[in-house]
């Protein structure tokens, strides 16, 4: 079911933190392609104005800049909300190996901020991003959620944090949490610039202009790559999912599995280059294989991803085709 197809009541009201961000965008620009209000708020750290400047204009968009880290700020965008899509937090493993109580600060306190404010606000729904990297070095795949290793970066610490915080708000306030275990998002507007940038956007833009990416550690590491608008399908049918599904955490993947070096030389071939990668060391902190088991998710929030890898990287390298030589 293509989640534009989602019913809500006619005068919702959704709060997108994080929403000038990848995945915030896209979820901004598909509640308004909906019909319904969205309010954006985002302190521009990691997220782009150029992402949002589109919604400006729009009558049902309001854009707030300000920082999850106030709990005043929180309060204020809750206000008269309904559904509350929390996506603001700093992303990177390896990163967040160098700058752990940065991540502290703003996945945790951040986190616990606007549960605190949804709570006041009387918010109906609380939906999270989480992180496949809570299941820091347990090897068994497909992952399953309540079989979690020990955590591998403060990143994958800072979410486990917030899927037990979001359990407490659930159990003790009555505040429906629901928290989206992210496996490996691309698509349209993720950035391919920094240091820390994600894998296929990076690959995307140096191939496009004819440089050869470096490849951290051998390329045999799997990823369950999953389309941008699985995971905006996930968001919407969790605002919709009943109470009893609350309090709990689910893998938001297309449950297939990718090696890094066959996507770079897949990319390659779709844009008829040859180029050759260079290899440099393994990052950090990072998961050699991750494949995700979606059926808790089908069961309990109805979540069918529509977009295969295939299906997704075709559109992905499209956008990256006609937004990058921009």
């Amino acid at each position: 079911m293509n989640y534009k197809m989602l019913q809500f009541p006619q005068d919702s009201i959704f709060l997108v933190t994080g929403g000038a961000g990848f995945i915030g965008s896209n979820l901004c620009e598909a509640i308004l392609e909906m019909g319904y209000k969205v309010r954006c708020l985002d302190d521009l750290s990691t997220g782009e104005e150029k992402n949002v400047e589109e919604f400006l204009q729009h009558p049902n968009y309001k854009f707030i800049k300000g920082d999850v880290k106030d709990l005043d700020v929180c309060l204020e965008a809750c206000a008269g909300v309904d559904f509350v899509l929390n996506q603001a937090a700093w992303g990177s493993v390896p990163r967040s190996v160098e700058m752990p109580l940065f991540y502290a600060q703003n996945n945790i306190i951040g986190t616990i901020n606007m549960l605190e404010a949804s709570c006041k606000c009387n918010v109906k729904k609380f939906v999270y991003a989480s992180s496949s990297s809570v299941y820091g070095d347990e090897p068994t795949l497909p992952k399953k959620e309540g079989k979690e290793g020990n955590l591998l970066s403060p990143y994958a610490v800072s979410k486990m944090v917030n899927e037990e915080y979001a359990k407490q708000y659930t159990k003790y306030y009555g505040l429906d949490t629901y928290g989206l275990r992210y496996f490996n998002v691309f698509g349209r507007r993720q950035n391919p610039n920094g240091a820390y940038a994600a894998v296929i956007p990076k690959f995307l833009k140096q191939l496009l202009k004819n440089e050869a990416p470096t490849i951290n550690g051998d390329g045999k590491q799997s990823r369950d790559f999953t389309y941008i608008d699985n995971v905006i399908q996930a968001n919407l049918k969790a605002c919709l999912a009943p109470s009893s599904s609350a309090g709990e955490a689910f893998n938001i993947a297309y449950g297939g599995r990718e090696f890094l070096i066959d996507i770079y030389y897949g990319l390659a071939k779709a844009l008829n280059k040859n180029i050759e990668p260079h290899f440099g060391p393994a990052r950090k902190g990072d998961i050699k294989h991750s494949n995700a088991d979606i059926s808790k998710a089908k069961i309990m929030l109805g979540y069918e991803p529509e977009y295969s890898f295939e299906a997704g990287i075709k559109l992905a390298i499209e956008w990256y085709k006609e937004n990058l030589s921009l």
